[in-house]
């Protein structure tokens, strides 16, 4: 026996309600004496306790109606108050009727009791007694009742008229006649009604009876709809909403939104707008909505409305583009809102509006904002903001070339930031305008020359040297590049004048210490990427003068390459050539002047490498730096060679870098034309049926059924049937007492477990409950009842898991019941339930300093070692990213041509927003070597340590299964068999097993039929046919298993024996023999055989 809690549901297009019951257990179930005694001679409590058990029984199909009596002797005339709303819900299920389908006589002293308490002096009695008359459907009941519940409308406390009013219309709805002059009772009730809670209720209900009315009364206040309080306003919305007849009336509507725009609640004004929109399409309307919606934002505080309503005016924005460009600097008013999603939004809405008539006026604003990131108290809780604004301009201006000349000064005086990542956008935008803008680049190089030692990051430093390397072209500009290089890194040989300085450091200590000796420990970076520590003696006086060196105040570019940025440093060696390269072009400049100039280049470079191995530098210089340093040197010390050189140096390099531009604006174009082509709206969709409507169209849809439809889920795509299948668990055997199967169904943070319980024995199962447990981040929200089940019966139950984060969980669990015996009690342990998290990861994008941005700031790493017998890096690559949700960021062209090796980018982000990112790096080895497989590893990384454990799983058995698939199966292809030219393979080879396709009579060198009509030579044929296949596999015809032969007339059966016979002699594998219609190509016969591996 079960208790619960009772929802009714009455829909208007069925008149009995229906029920929804949360159930619990109860231990024993009472005797109707028991009952009965609880009623008539328990206490308050007592019979308090009795009614809910009675409520509960006539739920689950004991009516009790032997109680009937007794409830009214005992517990009508109560006072108490819990009782009397315990005994609304009692009549409100309980039988009323008797077997000739007429009232009960003791349903009369039921209504007078009732009539009662709509009497009642206490208001919130009769408030509540009305609550209950709106939920009954007898008529019989509710026509006696109907004068008092009139009279309650004329009662001095608004409870009550509020109740009255909303039974008066449930009346109405149920039975019409009963109350046929509802709606002019209701108009005068609302005339004469000073509450606003009761005026709402009444217009609500009146708006439902009859529109007309509504709207007459309406007329009163055509030019005072302000005057209303805000759920009357709301009501009326709800009213234009609702009306069927819109379009007669859709001037009074306009007239009535247009004020309610003016509204002081901001709810209204929100309602009012969208409204607004489903009306008209006039610009106007659509102008003044969008208004609306600015003022909401401009004055709410909350910033989750401020957001719901940005995403209202970026929705209108794309069914009305170009329309709302006067309100642009309105619209950019909303970045001064504290918060920085908020600010997000806008800066996307504000790039999607903008134009050529209004660009000027938005990188104006967008200017100052950047400007007062830099003034404001709040410098450092401005970087994002900062970045943001950045980021924009930079679209903005490489997207009209009329506004990159005024923005690029105000941005380049970002490039000495401390913040990194607003200086490395700021100098990927200079980068992009030099090669895109010509005519800006002298100016550019200059500005580059005055900010140059400001520059604090390795990152900008490289960008800045590889804007001068490739665009300083004049002799002067050269010249001028060379001097600001000296600036930064200060006085060459690096070494010697390191040594210096440490040679002058004057200690002259004699406490205890200069003697001691002391350990100093340092971390190393190791070949295969992972982390080493060096330990190495040394004395406290060199220890403290090398530490008092290091601490001295540096050029920035110097200090720099001796804490390590050797990467810099080869970029910087690469600058200095190109420039050298560039300089010896000019047939005018001396060549003592040049070779001076080239010697000093050359110098810069050998000191960068010297000092990279001494003890000035944080870590000693990396091999690759070093190389790459080397073959700058050599390129300018090589005159025989230097023509190539400056063909890769001054050519090759810009030429890449165009390429790369050119490819970023081709993916935008495919963008923005696949955007442009999204066929919203077809000319054949009339009706807006929800379960028909496109999910990508926002078509004029009432807001509750927008919610409903996402919260049911009915906008997501539906698994077929097989993806169906697949999420099936088996939770117990086949040979267990209970059968258990779970379909596992994912609903956006939930997972709804749909168990089928099978009894397969003869014996009923008592108190039958299945528990389950979780590991990970899983929240079991609903545990299923328990129940009792007959002999082989099945029944299905339902058990809901919450999920929290993107961590593999485990779902596990029991099923227990009684058997037949007092004492016996069984328990059947399930399956686990692995919860994929590949549901809750979807594809992403990001730019590549996002990424880079991410990959330094994630702390959780997972390397995932790959080996694999897929031949094919780009298929294993693709393979990688079906299997894990994940996107490929690094662009198709970079992976183009045949290569052994692979790197690439991955990206994806779960639906708790949590960012997943891999780099996959390949190496496929030569054919004979590992017979050609992939090599190489997956490093992932994520914020949290979860996501990358359970990712890394997930590659690790991807890369296992393709190796043991592709390893445990061998493919035979010999040229002593005819070509397998389908879809099939000569043969395959698994468990020491041969499985040999049909032969047919074919010649394998011509592909010709051989003994054409003639069942002798063709059936040699393909018996030699076979064994070369056999042969070819490490099997012979004396180890085949079973043959299975094909004629196309079986009168050739003894032909074919005699010769089949002489094959296989004196062996006598299994044979199956039959006679088909047709062959391939009309040949007589067919063989296929199965045949063991030789030892």
């Amino acid at each position: 026996m079960h208790q619960g809690v009772i929802l009714v549901i009455l829909p208007s297009s069925m008149e009995v309600p229906s029920y929804t019951l949360i159930n619990y257990e109860i231990t024993e179930i009472p005797t109707t004496q028991e009952l009965r005694q609880g009623l008539e001679k328990g206490s308050d409590q007592i019979k308090l306790d009795t009614l809910k058990k009675i409520i509960l029984l006539t739920l689950n199909g004991q009516s009790q109606p032997d109680l009937l009596m007794p409830i009214i002797q005992s517990i009508l005339p109560n006072k108490n108050k819990h009782l009397k709303k315990l005994l609304h819900f009692y009549w409100e299920i309980c039988p009323k009727y008797d077997e000739q389908n007429k009232l009960k006589q003791e349903m009369i002293l039921v209504c007078n009791a009732i009539r009662n308490d709509l009497q009642h002096p206490n208001e919130f009695i009769r408030g509540s007694t009305l609550r209950f008359l709106q939920k009954i459907t007898d008529y019989e009941l509710l026509e006696p009742l109907l004068p008092t519940v009139r009279t309650c409308l004329e009662h001095r406390h608004s409870y009550v008229r509020k109740n009255a009013v909303f039974a008066i219309w449930s009346i109405y709805n149920k039975f019409e006649y009963l109350v046929p002059d509802a709606a002019e009772l209701l108009q005068a009730f609302l005339v004469a009604e000073s509450d606003n809670n009761c005026k709402r209720n009444a217009f609500v209900a009146l708006a439902n009876i009859s529109t007309p009315i509504a709207l007459e009364y309406l007329e009163n206040f055509r030019d005072n709809l302000l005057s209303f309080d805000e759920l009357l306003q709301l009501s009326l919305i709800e009213l234009i909403r609702n009306d069927k007849d819109i379009n007669a009336n859709r001037a009074l509507y306009l007239n009535f939104i247009s004020q309610l725009l003016e509204s002081s609640h901001y709810s209204v004004k929100y309602d009012a707008a969208i409204t607004l929109t489903v009306l008209t399409n006039n610009s106007l309307a659509v102008k003044s909505a969008a208004a609306a919606f600015i003022n909401i934002i401009l004055n709410v505080s909350d910033n989750n409305v401020k957001l719901i309503v940005l995403a209202r005016l970026s929705e209108m924005l794309s069914t009305n583009p170009n329309l709302l460009d006067t309100l642009v600097l309105d619209i950019l008013n909303v970045l001064s809102a504290p918060d920085l999603q908020v600010k997000k939004k806008v800066i996307k809405i504000i790039l999607e509006m903008i134009n050529s008539r209004n660009v000027d006026q938005i990188v104006d604003y967008l200017k100052n904002e950047l400007l007062k990131t830099t003034s404001s108290q709040d410098f450092e809780r401005n970087v994002e903001y900062r970045q943001l604004l950045i980021q924009s301009i930079h679209t903005i201006s490489i997207k009209y070339s009329q506004v990159a000349s005024s923005v690029v000064d105000t941005l380049m005086r970002f490039l000495g930031d401390s913040n990194n990542p607003s200086a490395v956008d700021v100098i990927s935008f200079v980068r992009q305008v030099v090669e895109k803008f010509p005519s800006l680049r002298q100016t550019i190089i200059k500005r580059l020359f005055e900010t140059f030692s400001d520059v604090k990051s390795g990152k900008v430093f490289r960008g800045a040297l590889w804007i001068i390397g490739e665009y300083c072209e004049q002799t002067d500009d050269i010249k001028m590049a060379f001097e600001k290089v000296r600036l930064v890194i200060g006085s060459i040989p690096i070494l010697a004048a390191e040594q210096k300085a440490y040679d002058e450091q004057d200690y002259q200590n004699t406490n205890e210490e200069n003697g001691q000796e002391q350990l100093i420990t340092t971390t190393k970076v190791l070949a295969d990427g992972t982390y080493a520590t060096e330990t190495k003696v040394s004395s406290a006086e060199d220890a403290s003068r090398l530490a008092a060196v290091k601490a001295a105040s540096k050029p920035p570019l110097r200090g720099l390459i001796l804490n390590g940025d050797f990467y810099t440093a080869s970029v910087l060696a690469s600058t200095l050539t190109k420039l050298v390269m560039r300089l010896s072009t000019n047939q005018n400049l001396e060549a003592n002047e040049l070779n001076s100039i080239k010697a000093e280049a050359m110098l810069i470079m050998t000191s960068i490498i010297r000092v990279g191995q001494s003890k000035f530098v944080s870590t000693q210089i990396d091999e690759d730096s070093a190389e790459r340093i080397l073959s700058c040197v050599q390129a300018l010390a090589d005159e025989a060679a230097s023509n190539s050189f400056k063909d890769i140096f001054l050519n090759d390099t810009k030429a890449a870098y165009s390429k790369m531009i050119h490819i970023e604006e081709e993916k935008v174009k495919e963008k923005n034309i696949k955007d442009s082509k999204v066929v919203k709206v077809q000319p054949d969709d009339l009706i807006a049926f929800r379960q028909f409507k496109k999910k990508t169209v926002d078509l004029d849809t009432k807001e509750f059924e927008l919610d409903l439809t996402r919260a049911t889920g009915a906008d997501e795509l539906k698994d077929d049937f097989m993806s169906k299948l697949q999420r099936i668990v088996q939770l117990t055997g086949f040979s267990d007492t209970i059968y258990a199967e779970a379909y596992v169904n994912i609903h956006q943070f939930d997972i709804i477990l749909d168990v089928l319980i099978v009894n397969q024995t003869g014996n009923t199962m008592q108190n039958l409950n299945i528990e389950f447990a979780t590991l990970g981040d899983l929240k079991l929200v609903e545990r299923p009842s328990t129940l009792t089940l007959g002999p082989h019966a099945f029944h299905n139950v339902k058990a809901t898991v919450k999920v929290s984060s993107t961590e593999t969980g485990v779902i596990f669990g029991n099923i227990g019941y009684d058997g037949p015996g007092a004492a016996e009690s069984t328990n059947i342990v399930l399956n686990d339930i692995h919860v994929d998290i590949m549901d809750y990861i979807k594809p992403a994008y990001c730019n590549e300093a996002q990424f880079r941005s991410m990959w330094s700031e994630f702390e959780w790493e997972n390397k995932v070692h790959v080996n694999t017998s897929i031949s094919d890096l780009r298929l294993y690559l693709k393979h990688i990213m079906k299997s894990t949700n994940m996107s490929c960021l690094t662009p198709e062209a970079s992976m183009s041509g045949e290569c052994g090796f692979l790197s690439a980018n991955m990206y994806a982000r779960s639906v708790f927003g949590e960012d997943a990112l891999a780099n996959i790096s390949l190496e496929k080895n030569e054919e004979g070597v590992n017979d050609g497989v992939i090599q190489g590893h997956v490093r992932i990384r994520s914020k949290t340590q979860g996501i990358a454990l359970s990712l890394g799983d997930k590659v690790s058995v991807l890369s296992y299964s393709a190796r043991t698939m592709s390893s445990s199966f061998k493919v035979t292809s010999t040229p002593n068999a005819p070509s397998a030219v389908g879809p099939y393979v000569q043969a395959i080879t698994h468990s020491g097993v041969v499985y040999a396709s049909g032969c047919i009579p074919l010649d394998p060198q011509s592909m010709t039929i051989v003994g054409e009509g003639s069942i002798e030579p063709q059936a040699t044929q393909v018996l030699k046919n076979l064994k070369n296949v056999l042969e070819a596999s490490g099997s012979s015809m004396q180890d085949v298993m079973k043959t299975t032969c094909l004629l196309k007339n079986m009168e050739d059966f003894v032909a074919f024996n005699k010769v089949y016979e002489g094959a296989f002699a004196p062996h006598k594998p299994a044979r199956s023999c039959f006679e088909v219609a047709r062959l391939p190509k009309d040949v007589l016969v067919e063989v296929e055989a199965i045949a063991a591996v030789k030892n």
